[in-house]
């Protein structure tokens, strides 16, 4: 009898379950652990959450990029054989980038192989990179096709997740479905967002569309670091509607740009927010500096990589320098007023950590942010080591060629003299 009983209760647990009594897999906390491990250079823990991601990943783009970090991984370990069938996979899942897998330090041990010279052959020559900033395409389909799946989902709740996937996921541009992979974890994650805050959905529609009256401002921010910048690079720029984990990013499409995260106005209810999702928010104005932000990411491959603090606050931190001499104006406007007063102990603190991997301490750590603890204050640090070294250096141009090759990052913050100028600040 007790055995029946027994049976009888799995039957119900598993009838009202079906998916068997387990979630699904959080893709983006798995690749956040991996990033973590690989900047430690945990390359066995890496791999085994890259691979995770592979696995569980609804987006191809992630799946992509997924297998290429597991396969550098994999080469830092020495395993080779392996290395190679992530590699593959990930081109299957479309990685195309020849230029970046051929000088990939991490690959280096991988060169010698026959097996490397044909993995080279199947991937096409990389179209040459544009170098005019008027050819820079600028995508705003993506917003537009939100808000059409937008109107009927929400008429239609039950089946929300379908009215998505066929009327903005199918029809999304290839920069929107890079923006998923690197950005939003799941379909799911996408839809439970939008649902989550209705107030604001429904007040933001005619901010997210301002991204096409935006069109000179930022034509004219590329032709401005053009002129600082002659080796520059001009990719694409698409406009989507994300989670709020990115208000934006870059990938080989182009400059990724969370409109939704760049909406705020007199008119928009942000009630529903946290503390740090409302600092997440910018006002539509800011739009263009946010794509000249994105811009300069996307001419850093040339830095010297390296998992300390100082070059993580660096990066970010010259993006907004030279997003702002170009632009006229930085995203970030929030972070540097609250830092205001507050520069020599946010630098005490950030002594401790500068030399370290401690990432999270200064930048993406919205989840903790308080009245008393701003966020992000890692973009304010780079800002203002990047603006010393600029203003101390006597050929402007230079200064700015300089920065996006940096080799030594302790010579850099040396170079700046921005601890001398701290000293004497009241």
């Amino acid at each position: 009898m007790m055995n029946k009983l027994l049976c009888l209760t799995l039957l119900i647990i598993i009838s009202t379950n079906p998916a068997g009594a387990q979630e699904k897999p959080n893709v983006g906390k798995i690749n956040a652990y991996a990033d973590s491990y690989y900047r430690e250079k945990n390359y066995e823990k890496a791999t085994q959450n890259y691979l995770k991601v592979i696995e569980f990943a609804e987006f191809r783009s992630k799946k992509k990029n997924a297998a290429y970090n597991a396969a550098c991984c994999l080469a830092l370990l020495n395993k080779k054989d392996s290395a190679f069938i992530l590699l593959n996979d990930a081109l299957k899942y479309g990685y195309n980038n020849k230029k970046h897998l051929s000088s990939d330090s991490d690959l280096t041990i991988l060169h010698d192989s026959d097996e490397w010279n044909i993995l080279l052959a199947n991937i096409p020559e990389s179209k040459s990179m544009n170098s005019n900033p008027e050819n820079a395409m600028i995508h705003t389909l993506d917003v537009h096709h939100f808000w059409e799946a937008y109107d009927l989902a929400v008429k239609d709740t039950a089946n929300a997740r379908e009215i998505y996937l066929t009327h903005y996921f199918d029809k999304g541009t290839d920069g929107m479905h890079d923006y998923m992979g690197l950005k939003v974890s799941s379909v799911d994650h996408f839809v439970q967002h939008i649902q989550s805050y209705p107030k604001l959905y429904a007040t933001i529609r005619e901010n997210t569309l301002k991204v096409d009256d935006y069109k000179a401002r930022i034509q004219e921010s590329f032709k401005n670091f053009k002129a600082i910048y002659p080796q520059a690079k001009f990719p694409d720029v698409y406009f989507v509607i994300g989670a709020f984990t990115s208000g934006g990013t870059v990938s080989s499409s182009g400059l990724l740009i969370g409109t939704n995260q760049m909406s705020d106005g007199e008119e928009v209810n942000t009630e529903e927010l946290s503390f740090g999702m409302k600092l997440l928010m910018n006002k539509s104005a800011y739009i263009p500096n946010m794509v000249a932000h994105e811009l300069i990411h996307f001419q850093q491959d040339e830095m010297k990589r390296e998992s300390i603090t100082l070059r993580d606050v660096i990066k970010e931190g010259m993006a907004d320098f030279i997003g702002e001499l170009i632009s006229g104006g930085t995203a970030n406007e929030k972070i540097f007023e609250w830092a205001k007063g507050k520069e020599k102990q946010i630098w005490a603190d950030f002594q401790k950590d500068m030399y370290l991997n401690r990432y999270s301490n200064w930048l993406a750590n919205y989840n903790t942010a308080s009245k008393d603890s701003y966020p992000d204050l890692g973009y304010w640090i780079g800002y203002e080591i990047c603006k010393s070294y600029y203003e101390n250096a006597k050929d402007k141009n230079q200064a700015i060629y300089d920065m996006l090759h940096i080799q030594d990052y302790k010579k850099f913050l040396a170079d700046s003299l921005w601890e001398s100028k701290l000293k004497n600040m009241k």
